[in-house]
Formats: C-alpha cells, sequence, structure tokens
C-alpha cells in the first residue's frame, strides 16, 4: 500500500507541476513586448511575477499575494501579503495600492496584469459606505453558504471598485495585457478573482486577455503520469462540482467498483459550514467523506487536495486516504467540520506548502 500512496501522490504532484505559475506565464511571454510596468495579484501572484521579471528584466512591479506565497522575489518589487480567505486590513491597502497604480500609468503606456485565483480576499477597495467589517461578514457568510465561485464572486462584485472590470477602468494607456491561471469553471476571466482583470465595457485601451494554465492542464499531466506508471486512465473529468454530501456517495460508487488504474477528477467542492467549525477545509472533509466511502477496500488510495497547497483557512492542501483510514471518531469529526486533526492522528493530511499556482481542486484515485 506505501508504494501505492507514493504512486498517487506523485501523480498528484505532476498534476500540479504541469500548472506551475512560473512555467505557465514564461511560456505565454514568448515574444511578448516589454510593458512598463507589471502588476500582479493572487496566490501564484509570486510565481508569476518572477516570470515577466525573468523575461524583461528590472520593472515597476507589484505583487499581491498571500501569506507566505511571496518568497524569492528581488528586494525591488513592491510586495503586499494579505489574508485569505477572509480579507483583513491589508487586502484593503493591496486594493488601494492596485487601484492607484494602474491610474499613475501614462498614456501610451503598456501594462502586464498577472491574475490568479484567491485575489477575490487579497486585494479589494471598497465602495464608498462599506469597510472591512462589511466585508468580512460577507466573505464568512459566503463561505459557510455552500455557494460556488461564480456566485460568491457575484455578490463580492457588488462591493467592490476594482473588480468586474473596475481596476482596469482606470486605465490611461494603450495596451493591457492579462495573464491568468483560471481556479473557475469555464475559465472565465470575469469570474476569475471576481473579475479583477476583466475589462471595461467602456475600455478605450487594447485589450488582450489568456487562460495560461487550467484545471484541465493538470489532469491530462496527471493523466499523462499515470500512463507512464502503468495504470490506465479510467476517468478524467471536472465533475467536482458539487455539494460535499452529493459528491461523496456518487464518487464512492465509482471507487467500489473501480477496475486497475487511475481517476483523475477535478474542480471545486462546495460545504456548507455548521455553526463554530472545526479546522479543515473542502478537500479535507471530501477525502474524510471518501475515506467512509471505501472504508474496508484495500489496495485503493485516494489523493485530494488544492493545487495551491491550502485548503481552507488551514497549512494542509487537503488529504491521502485509503480504506483503513474511517476508524470511530470519523463520523463527529466529518459533522464537525473538523477533518484536519482527525486527518493529521491519521498520518493523512496532503501538505505541500505553497506551490506557485491556482487551478481549483485536483483528485487521484488509485487502484493497485
Amino acid at each position: 500500500m506505501t508504494d501505492l500512496r507514493d504512486s498517487a501522490r506523485a501523480i498528484w504532484r505532476a498534476g500540479v507541476a504541469a500548472v506551475d505559475g512560473h512555467a505557465a506565464t514564461a511560456a505565454a511571454l514568448d515574444r511578448q513586448p516589454r510593458p512598463d510596468a507589471v502588476l500582479a495579484v493572487g496566490k501564484a501572484a509570486g510565481a508569476m511575477a518572477r516570470a515577466a521579471l525573468d523575461r524583461f528584466g528590472p520593472l515597476p512591479c507589484l505583487v499581491v499575494t498571500k501569506d507566505g506565497h511571496g518568497a524569492g522575489l528581488p528586494d525591488a518589487v513592491d510586495l503586499i501579503e494579505a489574508a485569505h480567505p477572509v480579507p483583513d486590513a491589508r487586502s484593503l491597502a493591496a486594493g488601494r495600492a492596485l487601484r492607484k497604480a494602474v491610474a499613475a500609468m501614462a498614456p501610451g503606456s503598456q501594462l502586464l496584469l498577472l491574475v490568479s485565483g484567491g485575489a477575490s480576499a487579497l486585494a479589494e477597495d471598497p465602495v464608498s459606505g462599506y469597510g472591512l467589517a462589511d466585508l468580512d461578514v460577507l466573505n464568512r457568510r459566503l463561505l459557510a453558504s455552500g455557494m460556488d465561485i461564480g456566485a460568491m464572486n457575484t455578490e463580492r462584485r457588488k462591493l467592490s471598485r476594482i473588480k468586474g472590470g473596475g481596476l482596469l477602468a482606470g486605465f490611461r494607456g494603450a495596451r493591457a495585457t492579462v495573464l491568468a491561471i483560471s481556479d473557475v469553471p469555464g475559465d472565465d476571466i470575469g469570474v476569475i478573482g471576481s473579475g479583477i482583470g476583466a475589462s471595461p465595457a467602456s475600455a478605450a485601451f487594447v485589450s488582450d486577455l489568456r487562460i495560461v494554465a487550467s484545471n484541465a492542464t493538470a489532469r491530462d499531466a496527471a493523466g499523462r503520469a499515470a500512463t507512464a506508471a502503468g495504470f490506465p486512465v479510467l476517468s478524467n473529468a471536472e465533475s467536482l462540482h458539487d455539494d460535499l454530501n452529493a459528491l461523496a456517495p456518487a464518487i464512492g460508487a465509482r471507487l467500489r467498483d473501480m477496475p486497475r488504474g487511475a481517476l483523475i477528477l477535478g474542480g471545486e467542492p462546495t460545504v456548507v459550514l455548521p455553526d463554530n467549525p472545526g479546522r479543515g477545509g473542502r478537500n479535507q472533509a471530501l477525502a474524510l467523506a471518501l475515506a467512509r466511502e471505501i472504508a474496508g477496500i484495500g489496495d485503493l488510495v485516494v489523493v485530494v487536495g488544492g493545487t495551491d497547497g491550502s485548503d481552507g483557512p488551514t497549512d494542509a492542501a487537503g488529504g491521502v486516504i485509503d480504506g483503513a483510514t474511517w476508524t470511530p471518531g470519523a463520523e463527529t469529526a466529518l459533522l464537525q467540520a473538523d477533518s484536519g486533526p482527525y486527518l493529521e492522528a491519521a498520518n493523512a493530511l496532503l501538505r505541500t506548502g505553497p506551490t506557485g499556482t491556482n487551478v481549483m481542486d485536483l483528485m487521484v484515485a488509485l487502484r493497485g
């Protein structure tokens, strides 16, 4: 079983490596004209900005990212690390800094805007009459609601000056190139980061919007790694878009009947949180729920985790479970949204650290 766990982890990591923010951005910048400034926002902002600076050399550069995700940037970079998934005062400072940087660009200038998931919380400049306390209440309500990311970001845009095309509404330059790593279904630039990279309807500049990495990229790479390791790919689909309580039984039925091979799924499950939830995120909860579905089954391992290396307000990406993971106490942990401590005690947490990317979640199941 140890070999199977190692193989499943390696295949999952191969998927994540394929959407590395530095590599994806570097490939997209080939033959790209030199911009006058670089702005990067999101969990992958550090890796994406490094690629731009490697390509063009020193440039005015502002990076807004999650705590601990800005390591390795040149000292000259203006770095703001902020809270996620609930914004804090630094998020408001970041939103104001982004808006000021865009407004300061001269006529005829070229902007390179690098966007990745997490930007909704990491940078915000609320409309008049709203402040941090209102954003805190809104985000906590949305995160506990079970809404999908598109619905949540629709609500966030209503209170924002910089989302939904608001940021680029202040751009007076000639061209804005927006490269995005997608963490949303459909890879819609209007939804990624609540549309912080979207162009306003009245844009007077040339807009070049491109998706440089997505969940499909990661799944396909995981599929190639599985095949190379000798596991036939039984399914590769973006089908993790449902409530946890509906997903786990449906996936569980597939896992129990699964022949030798690999099942690769992507997406972003939703979960309705109880009052006073414990520690853990949607991936840890899904991992534990799947452990219940495959309890007692040998020769089967499931890895499920956030491709950004974090899951909810924790330092774990998700879980690595098998037929022996579900034991007494697991049911209580699942009901209390406290999957993290249970999985940690079972040596079943998936920890990767910041990955430099964010393309929703990735699940790899292997049957030996």
